[in-house]
């Protein structure tokens, strides 16, 4: 099979780096340019500088992963009072908590909450830069970097909901975005975690991603290059390292403009302000898998939502099959509440898709349809606020006021 020249040019690159000793650094996603990265805490970075009372808490996962969590409240909150319902905030691909609080406190859907009386519970990952590790994996090793969104969904998701209930004896809400959507719908197949869930709003829902638009992902899958940089040993994805940035430029040579990269990716959003690109970029994005972006990938190609594909043999050592289980959709349960925001401008989360997912939940999810939103859009635009948040917050009002005793509600 005949080699593309940006595929053959990513090889000699790798080569190049190894040859030159800074394998380590490829390997790991280290790198001599990268950014300046926080020292401190999430909540010593972000949160408590804008005035909220913020702590930090870690959950260990059943495979040994140290994740963070961050519990957030309203600076106007007194103290010794009861909090309000918690609500766990899940980010995306190549993002961690911080990614809720990147914009004033007028625009940040986590200030934003905690001004609303909601107890704030912001989620970070296995391998985002917030977390802690894992109990006996060095970071640096194959063997750290071994998941996909899969075991973000059946272990990541499933602690933190469990923490979040132990700490607050009630059930949370939970809020997700575009891969936190993923983690979602595929963890609430569980019923041991449903249990703990008053409700879910999901931004940009991903189950199915067989009609993806976006035309730098589109390139990158007809490259094979998840497979590429698999083959080649590279296990952690950081875009922060010379290897990331040199495997953008790969892709983008030649074939289209990745000027705007952010639209090549994302589709067009309308009404984030491209002026912070630069601050944002001080936190964004954080590493993740190659396995990871991989089990994306094989969405993308088989058009299934289905577990990660190991190939046929090691299927049936993983599963017992020959194809990977699927997650089955119709198994969520029907008196789960479902809130859902889309937008029409959204190239991850596509329409065709989106309406896929719709036709396998078993309820009636409510519904937000914006034309003009992008899939960066119901995360940083300027108007969120009016024209998702306070659609949520109504939302999970209503579902907080028919589901507790007369009196016993304290929002």
């Amino acid at each position: 099979m005949e080699t593309s020249a940006p595929v053959m040019s990513l090889l000699i690159c790798v080569f190049i780096l190894c040859s030159a000793g800074e394998v380590a650094g490829v390997l790991t996603g280290g790198s001599m340019m990268d950014r300046p990265l926080p020292v401190q805490s999430l909540c010593a970075q972000l949160v408590q500088p804008a005035g909220y009372p913020c702590s930090e808490h870690a959950v260990q996962t059943k495979d040994g992963y140290l994740l963070a969590l961050q519990r957030v409240s309203s600076p106007t909150v007194n103290l010794g009072s009861q909090p309000g319902p918690p609500v766990l905030l899940l980010h995306g691909l190549f993002m961690a908590g911080d990614a809720w609080f990147l914009d004033n406190t007028e625009q940040s859907l986590g200030f934003i909450l905690a001004d609303q009386g909601f107890d704030v519970w912001v989620g970070n990952v296995r391998g985002t830069r917030w977390s802690h590790g894992h109990t006996t994996l060095s970071e640096k090793s194959k063997a750290f970097w071994d998941w996909s969104w899969q075991e973000l969904a059946e272990y990541d998701l499933g602690e933190m909901i469990h923490y979040i209930y132990t700490m607050t004896n009630t059930k949370t809400f939970v809020v997700g975005h575009s891969q936190g959507t993923i983690m979602a719908l595929a963890a609430f197949t569980q019923p041991e975690i449903v249990e703990m869930v008053e409700a879910a709003a999901l931004l940009c829902p991903i189950s199915y991603l067989e009609h993806v638009s976006a035309q730098f992902v589109l390139r990158m899958v007809n490259m094979h290059l998840d497979q590429v940089i698999l083959a080649m040993g590279i296990h952690q994805l950081n875009f922060r390292s010379n290897f990331g940035v040199y495997l953008i430029n790969s892709v983008c040579e030649g074939h289209f403009d990745c000027n705007d990269l952010l639209s090549s990716i994302t589709g067009q959003n309308c009404c984030f302000n491209n002026s912070r690109i630069d601050y944002y970029l001080g936190y964004e994005p954080h590493p993740s898998s190659t396995k990871n972006l991989h089990h994306l990938f094989q969405m993308i190609r088989a058009g299934t939502f289905a577990k990660y594909d190991y190939g046929m043999w090691r299927n049936l050592k993983h599963y017992g099959q020959v194809n990977p289980p699927r997650f089955d959709l119709n198994s969520i349960p029907k008196s789960l509440p479902i809130w859902m925001g889309y937008g029409g401008s959204d190239a991850l989360a596509d329409l065709t898709d989106f309406n896929h997912t719709l036709k396998e939940l078993p309820s009636k999810p409510e519904l937000l349809y914006l034309e003009n939103y992008g899939h960066i859009d119901f995360l940083l635009s300027v108007n969120a606020k009016e024209d998702v948040y306070d659609n949520m917050i109504k939302f999970f009002r209503s579902q907080r006021k028919s589901s507790c005793s007369a009196g016993l509600c304290n929002i």
